[in-house]
């Protein structure tokens, strides 16, 4: 099965930047597309990016376009999103996901989830 271990949250200004990780456990390297949910307080939890294993063609919400970049290192089973000109409406707890079929995993269905990392920013 696939396992997810999210790191890289914490408290980061307004305009700053700061950098998720979701490792996938070696002993269940995955090749699924991957992606990145968010939720905020009194909010349902809603998509933020993707990126699939066999090309690399990467997919993100309007409102993180142009800040936000999304990545994997496919030698270390990692995915990474770089968030930039972080603003506070981008405060959530931020959830990486994989599924087999990328449309399961873009619609919040995906399989595999992590336990979330907290990101705040300040204003």
């Amino acid at each position: 099965q696939v396992q997810l271990v999210e790191s890289g949250g914490g408290l980061v200004q307004a305009g700053g930047s700061l950098r998720l990780s979701c490792a996938a456990s070696a002993r269940t390297r995955t090749t699924y597309p991957m992606g990145w949910f968010r939720q905020a307080p009194g909010k349902k939890r809603e998509f933020v990016a993707a990126i699939t294993w066999s090309t690399g063609s990467t997919y993100y919400t309007d409102s993180v376009k142009g800040r936000f970049t999304i990545s994997r290192d496919n030698a270390k089973n990692t995915m990474y999103l770089r968030m930039n000109s972080l603003k506070p409406e981008d405060t959530a707890v931020y959830y990486c996901a994989a599924d087999a079929d990328f449309y399961t995993l873009t619609t919040g269905l995906a399989g595999y989830w992590g336990q979330g990392t907290q990101v705040t920013v300040s204003s």
